[in-house]
């Protein structure tokens, strides 16, 4: 991890054109590519960010981060007016969210059977790093389309909120940008149900038990 205080000038080009203007900020390079760019203000949103992977170049009084999106590229380009503090540290290899035990297993049990939330669905990654937190699973349907799944104890209008705000960060890769979300809960609230579908989510009730063939699923009976 690499952090930089400095009076900055910050220009994005690729699928559009932005420019910050000479301020100061805080930069952070991670390990693994990522670049974003903070101010002082505004929560933990960054002002500009490029997610891996990505291709860094540095010289004289710039930093260019480059990535392929599609055809074209996408580059962001800082350049360094006064470097008021530097300082780079190893964090190590990162460890992963404790989760509550229910959490935790479903978890466990959902990465290794993905097909129970959807046919064909299938695991790409577990914890898949967002600038916001990490999505439980991120999967590819049947169609080779991702999904990202987020999974809960009980689906809340909280864990809706969390998946959306999750998906919106996901989306702005032009490689996801048609990423579908699914909510995985022993149980969801009626309330969340509704906003989930509002979104254009899915929602999905599991339950452990049945996952780890502990018990036989429910039987469904239809009226003729």
């Amino acid at each position: 991890m690499r952090l930089i205080v400095a009076r900055c000038e910050v220009t994005y080009t690729g699928r559009l054109t932005a420019h910050l203007p000479d301020s100061t900020r805080l930069l952070m390079i991670k390990a693994d590519g990522s670049v974003l760019v903070h101010a002082d203000t505004g929560g933990y949103r960054p002002l500009n960010w490029m997610t891996p992977p990505t291709v860094i170049e540095e010289g004289e009084g710039v930093i260019v981060v480059r990535k392929r999106a599609g055809r074209s590229e996408d580059r962001l380009e800082i350049r360094l007016l006064e470097v008021l503090w530097e300082a780079e540290h190893e964090m190590g290899e990162a460890a992963p969210l404790e989760k509550d035990g229910v959490e935790r297993d479903l978890q466990e049990a959902l990465a290794a059977l993905p097909a129970t939330l959807e046919p064909g669905l299938r695991l790409d990654r577990r914890e898949w790093p967002t600038d916001i937190g990490p999505v439980d699973l991120m999967c590819r349907d049947a169609e080779d389309e991702w999904v990202a799944v987020e999974i809960k104890r009980v689906g809340t209008i909280e864990a809706v909120e969390q998946l959306t705000r999750y998906l919106e960060r996901i989306r702005q890769d032009p490689a996801l940008a048609s990423c579908r979300g699914v909510l995985a809960a022993e149980v969801v609230k009626p309330q969340a149900r509704v906003l989930a579908e509002s979104r254009g989510l899915c929602w999905v009730e599991v339950e452990l038990a049945v996952l780890r063939g502990e018990r036989e699923p429910d039987l469904t009976l239809f009226a003729a």
